[in-house]
């Protein structure tokens, strides 16, 4: 049976289509060799070398030593001041929670029935409470507050919390020098060497996973009453 030619047409061009498809995908794939194949060191024309203010801009984060901390310094009473403008709505005007988490109490807490997870509380370091509010606070403009701010206000939550004085003013010195209550809670571990001496990839036995947190994993009705 003899097809219509309206529809012979159109077997045509979907042919030809195909044929220029596969003919281009096979130029491209002899143009454009892999990368194994060029000269070591040989750049692919993809992408351009980061700036300096570039490579400044992301590389913000705080070790728990204090490590990249910034110049500038704040007090407890300029981070009053900011909390009260920025953090309020999420945080509660004493740092008790709101929609968001809460930031003040609970020490002495995490090794009973109903632990209570703060600044205060459970986070080991202060270095690193001013890493997290730098790069994701307010939640409404994360890293739009400045240094100085984000000084102020680690020194605001610390001080709600009973950790430093109400005079007490922090800057890339005297942050690393505060002793959270929690210090001593978290294991470290060394992933670095423990990768490089216990590596497998072959003939590998499971990882022993030691699992621990700081809810009790018993908990009698007493407790929870």
């Amino acid at each position: 049976m003899r097809m219509p030619p309206a529809h012979n047409h159109a077997i045509a061009y979907l042919a030809f289509a195909l044929a220029l498809s596969f003919g281009a995908a096979t130029q491209a794939q002899t143009a454009a060799p892999s990368s194994q194949s060029l000269p070591e060191g040989q750049r692919l024309g993809l992408g351009s070398t980061p700036s300096e203010e570039l490579i400044r801009a992301w590389d913000i984060d705080v070790s728990p030593a204090g490590d990249n901390l910034p110049e500038g310094s704040g007090s407890v009473a300029m981070g009053r001041e900011i909390y009260a403008q920025r953090c309020v709505a999420c945080h509660g005007d004493t740092g008790q929670g709101g929609p968001m988490d809460r930031l003040v109490g609970g020490q002495g807490s995490l090794a009973t029935a109903k632990p209570i997870k703060t600044v205060g509380s459970y986070w080991p370091y202060a270095t690193t409470l001013y890493d997290y509010i730098r790069r994701a606070m307010p939640l409404d403009s994360p890293q739009s507050l400045q240094p100085d701010q984000v000084y102020a206000v680690s020194a605001y939550l610390l001080n709600m919390n009973g950790i430093v004085p109400d005079d007490a003013v922090l800057d890339k010195n005297t942050l690393p020098q505060v002793k959270m209550p929690n210090s001593g809670g978290f294991d470290q571990t060394d992933t670095i060497t423990k990768a490089a001496s216990e590596a497998c990839m072959t003939a590998c036995q499971p990882l022993a996973v030691e699992i621990k947190g700081v809810t009790p994993t018993e908990i009698t009705k007493e407790q929870v009453q």
